[in-house]
């Protein structure tokens, strides 16, 4: 009886203890009180982020610092952190778990946090890391704003940072201590970190020439990016790269030191995380140029065949600029009709002046009989003094102007979508990519379902991604993914007929097939067998799926622009632009040709003639004054494609995305077009003139 009243009576002390115990933050400082006695306490600084109220949880206290949580034992030990996607606003352990919750701008993300482990505090919920670099790079800054003469006390303060381990390590080998060094850098190796973490951390040990280290730190980046959802099959942006460590810039900065060896150990690094980055096609020839200058033939082609493998799946299998160099094929295509569409009604207008001229001088002349006869001078324009086949040639190229600038206006609107932030970070899902995903207006449908699917499955809601994919009915993408979720509910039956399913719709996709043990040989099948191996493969859209998601195909704009004509002004929500007038003036235009169309023909061939005018124009502009026939149009087109192929030599206009007219070999091709047109049009006029003295001979004859 005494000892079990002695044994209550310690549990109270120690209750009281602990009641009295309690963490206090003030300011920029955390203290941990025993009464009125300071503990311990920690200084944060300024630079390092908002603080949130400290939560005391299992004996350890939890604060959050940007977007970090730490947990600090009852000594004021480090225990662990946790690297979060956004700034840390609130710390709740009510429910008897801890529950974390980030914002940034306008999302909140929530989590759950672990019991620290290795100096980690695992989450529970997939972290998904927005391209910023202040949140990536919080680690780095952190450690690099410790003055060098603090580093060593910092570094024991947080010992799960590896830049102010990797410092110390630094500072120890100076000193001519290798054995401390090497520690740190074993240290540093040792912990859970995120990939962007991994690599920048890579960068900093291949800079200090610890280059073993820093091949196992980038090993380490792409499992933890692997685990995270980060998929080669998916691009990165410039910007997205940049927050994950940048990689290129360093091998940049590698190939400029001519640090071969090196740059191949982060150049396959790229080549199996990431190897659709924004620049990649570059920087990959960069390498090849510079292994074939050392006489490394086989290499430096491998690696150009493998940039070329990277052009599948994207518009007309063009590569990563796809939509400029459609945007610049839809521009030259523009100026040529244009100047097609010009040189024939400069032509027709010359042949019908005169009898035009003839006509409405009873109607008060050409200018006053627009008003005072507006019907009869409509009746009276120049292309009614034109035969039906002519006119039919004249709308033919209206059209065809129309649809060059439509799909110019295609290849700008889904290149801005392709470009979006959330498309290009590697992977889907995440309450960044949510926040940004809704501004891009998805067009509904298959791909838009895919998209939304994938978003659910990589999250880990089954239920949400099976329905998306049951909206992208036979989608073969959709079908093997929902073959994912019925092995992941080890229903293997049914998952097999889902992936032949998918493989029938599809048989060039790789995911099926390498669900079904086809093992084919692609990059993404690759890093599925090493990072994720025994996980079946998903399957993500490539840019033409994509591209259909956020845009839809060339119809769709047209048939957008001809059911709110107006919009292409700024009259909806778009800004007014060039272009946008352009397509409203060309569709009113070809509105106009195409009623001209059913006029009857105001005066006869005879009574035309062949003006002095006509004729100057018809040799000047080749194949303007043979519209009459298929040829002409032929031969007008050829004509108008040379002269906008050399226009760029003007300075006016520039092609960026096609072969320049500066090289010899294209002005040297394009000039020889221009000249044989006007060699063609030249014969063809002369035979013409011959028919036609011919025929007046024969006139002549009959009536003498």
């Amino acid at each position: 009886m005494r000892r079990l009243l002695g044994a209550l009576a310690c549990a109270a002390l120690a209750a009281g203890a602990s009641a009295r115990a309690d963490a206090i933050l003030d300011g920029r400082s955390l203290r941990f009180e025993d009464g009125e006695r300071v503990v311990w306490q920690r200084d944060f600084a300024p630079e390092l982020g908002p603080l949130t109220a400290p939560v005391t949880f299992g004996g350890d206290v939890y604060v959050g610092v940007g977007p970090v949580v730490y947990a600090l034992a009852s000594d004021g030990q480090m225990v662990g952190r946790a690297d979060l996607p956004g700034t840390v606003s609130s710390l709740d352990s009510s429910g008897g778990v801890l529950r974390v919750s980030t914002q940034e701008e306008d999302y909140t993300e929530r989590f759950t946090l672990g019991a620290p482990e290795n100096l980690a505090l695992p989450v529970q919920e997939r972290v998904v890391f927005p391209p910023d670099p202040a949140v990536t790079g919080w680690l780095a800054a952190a450690a690099d704003r410790v003055p060098a003469a603090e580093v060593p006390q910092a570094a024991r303060q947080d010992p799960a940072n590896p830049f102010l381990l990797l410092r110390a390590a630094q500072l120890a080998g100076d000193s001519g201590d290798s054995y401390a060094a090497l520690s740190g850098v074993r240290r540093a190796l040792g912990l859970t970190l995120p990939f962007p973490v991994w690599t920048q951390l890579a960068a900093r040990l291949d800079a200090a020439g610890f280059s073993a280290a820093a091949t196992l730190a980038l090993d380490r980046a792409r499992r933890d990016a692997a685990a995270r959802g980060l998929d080669p099959a998916l691009p990165v942006s410039r910007a997205a790269l940049s927050a994950y460590g940048n990689p290129s810039n360093y091998v940049g900065i590698l190939l400029d030191q001519g640090r071969l060896g090196r740059a191949e150990t982060w150049m396959n690094h790229l080549r199996e995380l990431s190897p659709r980055f924004e620049g990649a096609s570059a920087l990959y020839l960069r390498y090849a140029a510079l292994l074939e200058a050392q006489g490394r033939v086989g290499e430096a082609e491998e690696w150009r065949q493998f940039t070329r493998s990277l052009r599948e799946g994207s518009l007309y299998n063009l590569g990563p600029d796809d939509t400029l160099v459609i945007r610049d094929v839809a521009r030259l295509a523009a100026l040529a009709l244009l100047l097609a569409l010009l040189a024939a009604l400069l032509t027709l207008l010359a042949r019908a002046w005169r009898a035009q001229g003839e006509d409405t001088r009873a109607h008060g002349g050409r200018v006053r009989s627009v008003w005072r006869r507006p019907l009869t001078r409509a009746r009276l324009s120049f292309l009614s003094y034109a035969s039906f086949g002519e006119r039919l040639v004249v709308a033919l190229l209206g059209t065809a102007l129309l649809t060059a600038l439509g799909g110019w206006q295609w290849a700008n609107q889904t290149g801005q979508g392709l470009s979006a932030p959330a498309l290009n970070i590697g992977t889907y899902g995440g309450g960044w990519y949510d926040a940004r995903l809704g501004d891009l207006n998805l067009r509904p449908g298959p791909d838009a379902a895919l998209l939304t699917g994938l978003n659910a499955q990589l999250s880990g809601d089954g239920t949400a991604a099976r329905a998306a994919y049951l909206q992208a009915g036979d989608d073969a993408c959709a079908l093997n993914n929902l073959g994912v979720i019925a092995q992941g509910r080890d229903d293997a039956a049914q998952a097999r007929d889902l992936y032949r399913s998918a493989l029938a719709t599809q048989p060039d996709l790789a995911a099926p097939a390498y669900n079904l043990g086809l093992n084919p040989t692609e990059p993404g099948t690759l890093f599925q067998q090493t990072y994720r191996r025994g996980e079946p493969r998903l399957c993500y859209p490539d840019r033409r799926i994509l591209a259909r998601a956020v845009s839809g195909d060339l119809s769709a704009t047209l048939a957008g622009d001809l059911r709110r004509p107006l919009d292409l002004i700024g009259a909806g929500d778009a800004p007014p632009t060039r272009l946008g007038a352009a397509l409203l003036a060309s569709l009113l235009g070809l509105g106009v040709l195409c009623l001209l169309l059913l006029v009857p023909r105001a005066a006869a061939e005879t009574r035309l003639g062949r003006p002095a005018a006509y004729r100057l124009l018809a040799l000047l502009l080749p194949g303007s004054s043979l519209l009459g026939g298929a040829w002409g149009g032929v031969l007008l087109l050829t004509w108008a494609l040379a002269l906008a192929g050399l226009s760029p030599l003007t300075g006016l206009v520039r092609f960026a995305e096609l072969p320049s007219p500066a090289s010899p070999a294209v002005r040297g091709a394009l000039i020889s077009v221009l000249v044989l047109s006007y060699a063609v049009n030249l014969l063809a006029v002369l035979l013409v003139e011959a028919s036609a003295l011919a025929q007046r001979r024969q006139e002549r004859r009959e009536q003498g």
